[in-house]
């Protein structure tokens, strides 16, 4: 797990040393192993973080030029169960609507020119991830997941890219 969280960070370091005009996104997990839902095997956990950094970065890209966000994630909860499929080796994600909502806590920090202009702690939920639509197609694993950041993200931050995904 460590190797690949050297692999995010020194990646989120080319993207800056690429002179890119954006702004420029770290996301840092905190003690993952001890997350409250998280895919069981490894590879499934990796490409889970991986999808979620994806996507705060996608998410940065509509900073202004020269702004920085930085991610803390604390802790992450997945949308519905994990059921163990003996089928095909990989647990089956239940979505039933109950208490089963998507859950996750941050600590953020919006820096403009080397300065804190925003910054704290949040928890971020869906209640009723069910109920309502959202940006993303059936087929996107971490759909719920990625509205609930998108919403909260558009609150606290800024707006949302123009580009869809």
């Amino acid at each position: 797990m460590k190797s690949f969280m050297q692999k995010i960070a020194l990646a989120g370091l080319f993207a800056l040393a690429a002179g890119s005009a954006g702004a420029a996104v770290t996301v840092n997990y905190v003690q993952p192993d001890k997350f409250s839902d998280l895919p069981f095997t490894p590879w499934e956990r990796e490409d889970t973080l991986k999808q979620l950094t994806e996507h705060f970065m996608w998410l940065g890209s509509s900073l202004p030029p020269g702004q920085d966000l930085r991610i803390e994630v604390l802790d992450i909860d997945l949308a519905g169960r994990a059921v163990p499929n003996a089928r095909t080796g990989r647990d089956l994600r239940i979505l039933r609507g109950q208490a089963d909502w998507p859950r996750m806590e941050l600590r953020y920090s919006l820096e403009q020119n080397g300065q804190v202009i925003k910054s704290g702690e949040a928890q971020l939920s869906d209640m009723t991830y069910l109920d309502h639509r959202t940006r993303y197609f059936d087929s996107e694993p971490l759909r719920y997941e990625k509205q609930m950041i998108d919403d909260w993200f558009q609150k606290t931050i800024g707006p949302l890219p123009r580009d869809r995904r």
